[in-house]
């Protein structure tokens, strides 16, 4: 077993006792609560490589507690099943070999019953040691699997969106009565202003992080606007309506080719039916919003139209840096939506910034100044991703409240479009 040492700075000052224990609970019940609605047939199909099937889901996270925590942790633990460390094995590569990731789909057996009965068994070890004097290391270790986890209840969701797109009789995940859609015209967006300057950015070392939200650090940023609200659909539709998808002039040159390749002409799961847009969502097919966030385009769409508007994405520290003091507040999964909603009419603050959906921004995810991943197999968490990937920022529809933070770094290949992710705009001053 590789040592899976979990002394790090983002990984103090975290849950311990019973606060932790009842935090586990919480967690693992609201990912019971999101398979509940699918078959077993729906939690094995896999409909790309990127996606997974919500029974992998389900087995990896818990996977996660028995190799990470319980082999290590509590004395005389019963592994559930020895071949499930090369099943449900994601991409640590000091922990040994995996089935591959585009074949999780093949996995019929175990069944989804064996994986609840799984779950089960590792659910009653943490509670075992969480009852007893459990060392720091082992607490650090249930806290990161607990955020590990909510990542993928919001996988949960993205994958099972895009599995039910590819079914000719588009499926709902959830109700699928039409929720009301708003006539009223948009308005264009109002600008607030920030001042340039030194900025401090990342982690402030209160609660749980990742560890590619640290060092705190220095950042200096020029004076710069940002578009008080996300970019809606109806904007988009002008973007489409104006030769934005057949203009190479506001691509980057990988976007254009990817989207050449790919046959882009709208966002993901968008279709015209009798002259009007549509989308597939977690509720069925639905008529597009015109007023809601624009959700499932790509960096590259992204970008492309940002330049179409004549403006940019912000960076990431800019993004931070006005997100300041916010309230963690917004359209998160416990709303039950699951679909992003209209900003409110009303008021000259900042809206949407936590919620709703991820905003990718123009920043490569790359370290932070002196940063430093985990020792042991947890430092393969995220350090090993920091090329080719752009950071998303505020958090999304399928997102739990209670995961996210202004430091929170999100990220994802620039071609990514199955995700929650749009985009709000950002200007020179």
């Amino acid at each position: 077993m590789p040592k899976l040492n979990a002394e790090h700075p983002n990984l103090s000052d975290i849950q311990t006792g019973p606060q932790l224990r009842l935090h586990y609970r919480q967690v693992r019940e609201a990912t019971a609560h999101l398979v509940s609605p699918l078959s077993d047939a729906d939690a094995t199909v896999q409909s790309m490589a990127d996606a997974s099937p919500a029974k992998w889901h389900l087995a990896h996270t818990t996977w996660f507690f028995e190799t990470m925590v319980l082999q290590p942790f509590l004395p005389g633990y019963r592994v559930f099943d020895q071949d499930f460390n090369f099943l449900f094995n994601s991409y640590y590569e000091t922990i040994g070999e995996r089935q591959p990731r585009p074949k999780r789909g093949m996995l019929t057996r175990p069944t989804l019953e064996t994986i609840a009965a799984y779950r089960a068994h590792v659910d009653e070890a943490i509670d075992a040691l969480l009852s007893g004097a459990a060392p720091a290391e082992a607490t650090s270790l249930i806290a990161l699997g607990c955020q590990h986890e909510q990542q993928h209840q919001e996988l949960i969701l993205t994958d099972i969106l895009h599995l039910f797109a590819q079914n000719p009789l588009r499926p709902a995940y959830k109700d699928p009565s039409p929720l009301p859609i708003e006539r009223a015209a948009a308005s264009a967006p109002n600008y607030r202003h920030f001042e340039g300057g030194i900025v401090e950015i990342g982690h402030d070392g209160r609660g749980f992080s990742f560890d590619c939200e640290t060092p705190r650090h220095r950042a200096l940023i020029e004076p710069f606007r940002l578009a008080d609200r996300l970019v809606t659909n109806a904007e988009w539709i002008d973007f489409i309506s104006d030769g934005g998808y057949r203009n190479p002039l506001l691509w980057l040159s990988e976007g254009w080719a990817k989207a050449r390749s790919e046959g882009w002409s709208a966002p993901l799961y968008w279709r015209e039916r009798e002259g009007a847009w549509w989308s597939m969502t977690l509720r069925g097919e639905q008529p597009v919003d015109p007023l809601a966030p624009v959700c499932h385009v790509s960096f590259y769409e992204a970008d492309a139209f940002a330049s179409w508007a004549q403006r940019r994405l912000p960076t990431e520290a800019e993004w931070e840096h006005a997100a300041g003091e916010m309230a963690i507040a917004g359209n998160f999964v416990e709303t039950g939506r699951l679909r992003p909603k209209p900003a409110p009419a009303e008021g000259n603050e900042l809206k949407q910034m936590f919620g709703d959906v991820w905003e990718w921004t123009r920043s490569a995810f790359s370290p932070y100044p002196k940063f430093r991943p985990a020792a042991g197999a947890v430092g393969e968490y995220n350090g090993k991703f920091m090329s080719g990937q752009y950071v998303l920022r505020g958090g999304s529809c399928a997102t739990p409240a209670s995961h996210m933070r202004a430091s929170y770094r999100n990220f994802f290949p620039p071609d990514a479009r199955w995700q929650f992710s749009g985009l709000r705009l950002a200007e020179d001053v």
